[in-house]
C-alpha cells in the first residue's frame, strides 16, 4: 500500500517531468529507530526517475530540479530522500 506522501511525490514528479520511468520507494522500515524516523511510516524514500528533462544536466542540477518540484516535502515532511535521476539511454 502506498501512503499519502509517496502518492504526492509520485504526482508532483509526474507533472514536473513526464518521466519515462518513475519509482518511489519507501525505505522507512530500514531506518526504524534511527534519526528522522518520526513514526509516520513515510520518512525515508528513494526516487528513481528517468526523464528527457535531465538530458545534458549535471547530477547536482538534477537533484535540485527534483527537490524544487517536491516543494516542502524534502527536509520538512520527509527526513531523507535519495534521488537517482537519469536521462533516457543513461545507465543506472
Amino acid at each position: 500500500m502506498t501512503g499519502p506522501v509517496a502518492t504526492e511525490i509520485e504526482r508532483l514528479l509526474t507533472v514536473a517531468f513526464a518521466p519515462r520511468r518513475l519509482a518511489v520507494i519507501n525505505d522507512t522500515a530500514r531506518h526504524h529507530g534511527h534519526a528522522g524516523d518520526d513514526g509516520s511510516g513515510e520518512s525515508h524514500f528513494t526516487v528513481e526517475i528517468e526523464s528527457t528533462a535531465f538530458a545534458g544536466v549535471s547530477r547536482l542540477e538534477r537533484q535540485r530540479m527534483v527537490n524544487r518540484a517536491l516543494g516542502d516535502i524534502p527536509g520538512t515532511r520527509v527526513h531523507a530522500l535519495a534521488i537517482k535521476a537519469r536521462a533516457p539511454g543513461e545507465t543506472p
